[in-house]
């Protein structure tokens, strides 16, 4: 458990288990204890490099906007401080924006890429959860004071009263418009989507962005030769919001990071 001094910030990690090298990041107001429940899984078969991202946990903020392609460039950074030439990354909902611009802009470090209840685009969200987006300011942060992703935070965090700014921050970067659809096509990188069966995500975005990473599109045959070399799990009777918790996730997760899986076409 140490920081790495990474683009003028000091980046939290901590590392359990041994084996191929696995980032996990965490989703939006979280931390590393995100994984607590699925961490002794994850673990027990591979080496884990869980992270604190820019202004969560015990990752201070610094003076910039929180944007997907600065955090991607920051774990970039983490990924070299550790001497690792390549890593398999798994991020979840803000994570997995994250983890998936670290793809698009390091391709070379990623070596398989898990995005957990992750759109390819701001629009791959319900309305009403784009709505509640648009609402996050500091006056939304302070209602949220006294429940649990606060109480962590104040137990963890450098500057428990960045709690409002946190809020701030996040609302900015959740109403910018993006969408990586061409992006996310052009990945060379194998790719598994994991999305809960009643996630924030409709289940036609899920498709479309299977089929843009070369799912959907044809019978595999018999033998299964023609086989996407993506992978796509839609988990039962979870939500966007306990699907990270699930033991399902792991269970669906480790056969597709330590299986051979064919390089996209």
């Amino acid at each position: 458990m140490s920081y790495a001094d990474v683009n003028g910030l000091r980046l939290w990690y901590e590392e359990h288990g041994d084996g191929p090298p696995l980032v996990l990041l965490h989703g939006g107001y979280g931390a590393v204890e995100m994984f607590a429940p699925i961490l002794p899984a994850l673990a027990g078969r591979r080496r884990v490099i869980a992270v604190d991202l820019q202004g969560h946990g015990r990752t201070a903020d610094v003076d910039r906007p929180l944007r997907y392609e600065s955090m991607a460039d920051d774990v970039a950074a983490l990924l070299r401080h550790l001497d690792l030439p390549q890593a398999d990354v798994l991020g979840y909902s803000l994570g997995g924006g994250v983890a998936l611009r670290t793809a698009i802009q390091h391709p070379e470090l990623v070596h398989r890429l898990v995005l957990v209840s992750t759109p390819g685009k701001r629009q791959g969200w319900y309305p009403e959860v784009l709505a509640a987006m648009a609402t996050q300011d500091e006056r939304v942060g302070e209602q949220m004071r006294g429940t649990p992703p606060h109480q962590l935070y104040e137990r963890i965090a450098p500057r428990p009263e960045d709690w409002p700014a946190l809020w701030a921050k996040t609302g900015d970067l959740l109403r910018r418009e993006y969408d990586w659809s061409a992006e996310v096509a052009a990945l060379a990188v194998p790719t598994m989507l994991v999305f809960a069966d009643a996630d924030s995500i409709p289940v036609t975005h899920m498709a479309e962005l299977f089929g843009l990473r070369g799912g959907g599109h044809r019978d595999a045959g018999w033998d299964g030769s023609d086989r996407p070399a993506s992978r796509l799990a839609v988990l039962p009777g979870l939500t966007h919001y306990d699907i990270v918790a699930s033991p399902a996730l792991p269970a669906a997760v480790l056969p597709f990071l330590t299986h051979e899986v064919r390089s996209p076409a």
